[in-house]
């Protein structure tokens, strides 16, 4: 489809062109050209009166499918620039539902997709209403009052059937995430921008092949792996590129898919290092917003300055000091930040500083293990290994073994026959 795309910048802040761009090319749209204005949000047109007659006449000239906004358009702004350019208008929003319709596979993300689809109709929906009231013929795309009516009844209804539906795969999720713990399996989940290379480091940590291209939003299906951090069993898991001012009916609609970060050990940021600082800063910060949204900077926060293949090792280095006076400006606690790369497996100081985090989360904790069967013990310590570390030995009668466990191993240790203290 050809589209013709607009932008109109507040003085105050400039919309990301670049983005806009990268968006409509990633939903599969011909840019025919982008048509640029600074200005204060007009309340009717969202831009200027003199510059939708300017894009009419471009309309004539260019004729395409879809006139895009860069902007979010309120439902009156988009039936009154519809009225008056007689041709389909959407804005931001419905360019990344758009997006993610064409990248949701599993059913879940497509009752995701379809749950933020009808949000976003509901106002829309409510506005042809009120317009029909008005004496306004105009429908909702193309519908009477009484198909307008039928249609927002519609829409409740799915809802409410959506909404029971991921219900029970978040009941599902849970169930399996608990067994999860119970096998002592740490839990962390990538978070970031879309596009910042996240499905790579998967990719890479768990030696899978999951579908990682240059394009935005190319995971919405929630993908977790197994993989080891220096011997240790972790489950790392991939969760929906974020974006800037993401609004509150994605978020409600991707909630189950979000609830990873929400439920994880530890999140793991990933950022695009190669980008400009100003990219890095804009995307840093967005992401931060959404994470507060979530309630989860109190969890333990690693960044990863993904893409360092792509710069010089000095330019690396100094964003990361960048970021750390910007974190520190900011109050936001990170434990660390690591320039790493996915693309050529360059990840061990990260796996350090994973590892280094683990211990100190609330279920770790200090134990001494008694192991009076002797046949037992190289058994033991495989596993206190596989979930833990083991920091003193001492051998007798009784093997003694003074290690951090997870408090979810303890019913499997037991069964083994051993006996467990806790130790200060």
């Amino acid at each position: 489809m050809k589209a013709i795309g607009i932008i109109r910048h507040s003085p105050k802040n400039m919309v990301n062109k670049e983005e806009f761009e990268e968006l409509l090319q990633s939903a599969g749209y011909e840019i025919l050209t982008i048509i640029e204005q600074v200005r204060e949000e007009h309340p009717k047109y969202n831009v200027g009166p003199g510059k939708l007659q300017e894009i009419k006449k471009l309309i004539d000239e260019l004729k395409p499918d879809r006139i895009i906004f860069a902007n979010p358009l309120t439902p009156s702004q988009s039936f009154n620039i519809t009225k008056e350019l007689k041709i389909d208008v959407i804005d931001k929003w419905q360019l990344v539902l758009e997006i993610f319709e064409k990248r949701a596979h599993s059913k879940e993300a497509k009752l995701q997709v379809e749950f933020a689809n009808l949000q976003y109709e509901l106002p829309l929906v409510k506005e042809a209403i009120r317009r029909i009231k008005l004496g306004d013929r105009a429908g909702f795309k193309g519908m009477g009052e009484y198909q307008t009516q039928q249609y927002l009844k519609h829409i409740r209804y799915r809802m409410g059937r959506i909404k029971k539906e991921l219900e029970k795969v978040k009941a599902d999720r849970e169930i399996k995430r608990k067994r999860r713990e119970e096998v002592g399996f740490l839990l962390i989940a990538l978070a970031g921008y879309t596009n910042a290379g996240k499905s790579t480091l998967l990719n890479t940590l768990a030696n899978e092949e999951i579908e990682a291209k240059m394009q935005m939003f190319t995971t919405l299906d929630t993908t977790t792996r197994r993989f080891m951090v220096n011997g240790k069993k972790a489950l790392i898991t991939d969760t929906v590129g974020f974006i800037d001012d993401l609004p509150p009916f994605i978020v409600e609609a991707f909630h189950s898919t979000l609830e990873e970060i929400i439920k994880a050990d530890i999140i793991l940021l990933i950022l695009d290092v190669s980008e400009p600082w100003k990219e890095i800063k804009r995307k840093f910060l967005a992401s931060i917003e959404v994470l507060k949204e979530l309630k989860t900077l109190d969890k333990p926060l690693i960044i990863a300055l993904n893409k360092k293949d792509l710069t010089s090792k000095a330019d690396a280095e100094d964003k990361k000091k960048a970021l750390e006076e910007l974190i520190t400006r900011k109050g936001i606690i990170a434990h660390s930040i690591i320039p790493i790369s996915a693309k050529e497996n360059d990840l061990g100081e990260l796996k350090n500083s994973l590892e280094e985090v683990m211990f100190t989360l609330p279920k770790y904790r200090l134990f001494e293990v008694l192991v009076r069967d002797k046949k037992k013990v190289p058994k033991v310590m495989a596993m206190i290994n596989s979930i833990g570390e083991i920091l003193d030995i001492k051998y007798g009668d009784t093997t003694k073994i003074f290690a951090y466990i997870q408090v979810g191993m303890i019913k499997s240790l037991t069964k083994m026959g051993v006996e467990l203290r806790h130790s200060s």
